[in-house]
C-alpha cells in the first residue's frame, strides 16, 4: 500500500493512503463524505481506458488513512493535497473531486494558485456558500447543520442510514436502479471512518468558499443532479455556475451521480479533457435515466 505522511498527532505520524494507476497525463481523484477513493471506481476505469494517470487518496479521517482527532477544516485538507501533488511530483494535474471532495479544490488553487493544475471538474460542488445568510438566501439553515450533529452523536450508525436515503433520492431506491447492496457497501465504507471526521467534517461543509472561487483561474466543468438532495443545485452549482465554470445538470440526478449516471458522469469528464482522451474507447454502458422525482 502506499502512503503520504501529512503531519502528526501527539507523536504518532498521520498518512495519507492513496492508488496511482494508469499512465498519461495526470488526474487526482478526490471523494466525498464519508467515503474513499474507492468510490470512484466507475470513474477510474474509464479514465484509465481514456489514457490518463488515475491518483485517488482517502481524506485523513477516512477509508484507509490515518484518523486524527483534527484536522478537518478546508485549509489542512487541502494542505493533505498539496502533499500528494509535492510528493509524487506531479505537473499539469486536473483535480476532480465530488461533494465534499470539490471543497479542497478551491481551497487549494486559492491557497497554492494553479502552477500545477490545468483544469479542474467538480462533481456535485459543496461551493460557493453553503451556509444561508443575510447575504447568501439562497444557503441552507444553520439548523439543518446542528441537527446533523445532534444525529452523529446519538448514533451516527443510524444516521448513515438516513443520510444514504437522501444521497440516492427516493426515486432511485423504489425502483430498484441503486441496489441493496451497494446501499450495504456504502454503508459500510461510511461507517468505518474515524468518529471525529464523521462528526467535524459537518462543520467544514458551511466554509465559506466565495472568496476562494474567484481565484479559479483554471477552465472548470461543473456536474450535478437537479434532484440533489444533499446539496442542493439551486444552493451550490447553479450558484457557482454564475461566478465560474460551465454547469452541466443531469436531470433527475442525485447527489450520487458518480455511480448512478456514471455514463453521463464520465462522458462530461472524458470530453472536458479533450480530444486527445475522446478518442479513446469507453467502456460504460450506462444510459440516462428520467426524473423519478
Amino acid at each position: 500500500m502506499a502512503y503520504v505522511p501529512v503531519g502528526f498527532e501527539n507523536k504518532y505520524p498521520l498518512e495519507l493512503h492513496f492508488t496511482d494507476r494508469g499512465a498519461g497525463e495526470p488526474l487526482i481523484l478526490i471523494h466525498g463524505y464519508p467515503f474513499s477513493g474507492a468510490a470512484w471506481e466507475c470513474q477510474e476505469r474509464e479514465l484509465i481506458a481514456a489514457g490518463y494517470r488515475v491518483i485517488t487518496y482517502d481524506r485523513r479521517g477516512f477509508g484507509e488513512s490515518s484518523k486524527p482527532s483534527v484536522g478537518y477544516d478546508y485549509d489542512t485538507l487541502a494542505s493533505d493535497l498539496g502533499k500528494i501533488i509535492q510528493k509524487l511530483e506531479l505537473k499539469n494535474v486536473t483535480l476532480i473531486g465530488h461533494s465534499m471532495g470539490t471543497g479542497e479544490i478551491a481551497r487549494y488553487i486559492s491557497l497554492y494558485g494553479t502552477a500545477n493544475i490545468n483544469r479542474a471538474v467538480m462533481v456535485s460542488p459543496i461551493l460557493p456558500f453553503l451556509l444561508k445568510t443575510e447575504d447568501n438566501q439562497t444557503g441552507v439553515d444553520q439548523d439543518v447543520f446542528d441537527s446533523f450533529k445532534e444525529a452523529i452523536l446519538k448514533d451516527r450508525f443510524a444516521f448513515m442510514t438516513t443520510f444514504l436515503k437522501s444521497f440516492y433520492h427516493n426515486g432511485m431506491l423504489t425502483h430498484g436502479w441503486v441496489s441493496e447492496e451497494k446501499l450495504r457497501a456504502d454503508f459500510n465504507l461510511g461507517v468505518s471512518s474515524g468518529a471525529a471526521a464523521f462528526l467535524k467534517c459537518v462543520d467544514a461543509w458551511v466554509e465559506d468558499f466565495r472568496a476562494d472561487v474567484v481565484k479559479i483561474d483554471v477552465p472548470l466543468l461543473i456536474i450535478q443532479g437537479d434532484a440533489d438532495k444533499i446539496l442542493p443545485i439551486e444552493s451550490t452549482g447553479r450558484v457557482l455556475a454564475k461566478i465560474v465554470g460551465t454547469l452541466i445538470e443531469i436531470p433527475g440526478g442525485s447527489h450520487g451521480i458518480p455511480w448512478t449516471h456514471a455514463g453521463e458522469v464520465n462522458r462530461a469528464i472524458i470530453e472536458f479533457l479533450g480530444p486527445a482522451a475522446v478518442s479513446k474507447r469507453m467502456t460504460s454502458n450506462v444510459e440516462y435515466r428520467p426524473d423519478l422525482n
